[in-house]
């Protein structure tokens, strides 16, 4: 349970699985907020989600649960049910919060915990807004995203692997409770808040204006690694290294041209094709023969060299590199007040990153590990529901809670 943090004193209880629901709540305990969270004995549906270690703990759900309090229930029983909706509608003016991506039915149906308490704020996340099923690689496939990346003249869809609506929609779900929470404070109303992933996709890419874009015959066609609109790219360095080099914003392009020394060819480049380099749509349209100049002079450098060139000029880019390559990095270290080395129970020593937010009013909250599934079964029932020891021991024994 998070003592500190800029929400310190909020209570959320949590009842989901995978990724947007758990890093929604995540978040929120990150910053503070005390998040509890409710799983059947033996655990749910993401406990043992791969990537696991070599004796099957889920790194994915440590990862996913850092900061939060575990309880464990027997939901297939009507008192560990009982039991469940008693911790969601516990009292206290910053408690009621109430999180499931579980369809809104039994012991998780809206009507059954606002009869226990008027003011609760439930917030329910759905694969659509039809109450459907979908995940990220199904909203992705509905949205066209998968044929659009790739190479030129691919054929066939191109899976993204990371989970871009799950993200997004997770830090949705914490902005919901948030704003639901902020309401209540106005007005003493409690609500049920719904949400769904592949609203979230079809949002996002509308205000990314692809949707607008087919509206007008032009859909997004697949340009492969360059990036759409202005001029950036893969190049490979003279000893093989791949860099990624970005001229987005007029100062990017010229700190490029400045570092590689091309202004001169890439004025005359723009007066013979009668495009006014300067302007990053005619940088792309451009691509090509821009690329022919700077592919040459990144080629005849090695990274030792090349780095130093770029970053004196303040170059945008990156080097490439592996997910192997992540632990020597420093910024993915405690160098980077974000990250802590943790014991992580089931896991040991293991790198954990905190919130990225950085408060100046607040210190910012060490990271915590994720807890072994039902390690605050008691604690919770006794100091949130008033339990005594012997009710608990009860219980335990007649194998409800673990």
């Amino acid at each position: 349970m998070s003592g500190a943090g800029i929400l310190a004193g909020m209570r959320v209880v949590e009842a989901a699985a995978f990724v947007a629901a758990p890093l929604g709540g995540m978040t929120l305990a990150q910053m503070g907020a005390d998040v509890i969270r409710i799983d059947t004995l033996g655990g749910g549906l993401d406990y043992r989600r791969w990537p696991v270690t070599e004796d099957g703990t889920s790194l994915f759900w440590c990862g996913l649960n850092k900061a939060k309090r575990s309880v464990a229930l027997d939901l297939s029983r009507p008192e560990g049910r009982e039991i469940a909706m008693a911790i969601a509608c516990a009292p206290g003016d910053d408690a009621g919060l109430f999180l499931t991506n579980f369809p809104p039915r039994g012991w998780l149906a809206h009507d059954k915990l606002r009869a226990r308490r008027s003011d609760l704020i439930q917030l329910t996340l759905m694969g659509d807004r039809h109450g459907g099923s979908a995940v990220d690689y199904t909203v992705n496939a509905r949205l066209g995203v998968p044929l659009f990346t790739g190479a030129p003249g691919t054929q066939g869809p191109v899976n993204h692997v990371l989970p871009a609506w799950d993200l997004v929609t997770g830090q949705m779900v914490a902005v919901g409770l948030l704003a639901a929470e902020r309401h209540r404070r106005r007005t003493g109303e409690g609500q049920h808040v719904k949400l769904a992933l592949q609203d979230v996709g079809l949002a996002v890419m509308n205000h990314l204006g692809f949707i607008e874009e087919a509206r007008r015959g032009q859909p997004r066609e697949r340009h492969g690694n360059e990036l759409f609109g202005a001029f950036g790219r893969d190049f490979a360095t003279a000893d093989g290294v791949h860099v990624m080099v970005v001229g987005l914003t007029l100062k990017q392009w010229r700190s490029l041209c400045e570092a590689l020394a091309i202004q001169a060819e890439v004025d005359a480049l723009g007066s013979r094709l009668g495009l006014d380099l300067d302007q990053e749509g005619n940088r792309f349209r451009a691509r090509r023969e821009l690329a022919a100049l700077v592919g040459p002079r990144i080629a005849a450098q090695s990274l030792a060299t090349l780095a130093p060139l770029f970053d004196r000029h303040g170059v945008c880019w990156s080097r490439y590199q592996d997910v192997a390559d992540l632990p020597s990095d420093r910024e993915c270290s405690p160098v980077n007040p974000m990250f802590a080395t943790i014991a992580q129970p089931g896991v040991g020593e293991m790198l954990a990153a905190g919130i990225p937010l950085d408060f100046s009013a607040h210190a910012r909250v060490p990271p915590a590990p994720a807890p072994r599934l039902g390690e605050h079964t008691e604690q919770v029932l006794c100091d949130v529901l008033g339990m005594s020891s012997g009710e608990f021991g009860r219980l335990r024994d007649a194998h409800i809670a673990g």
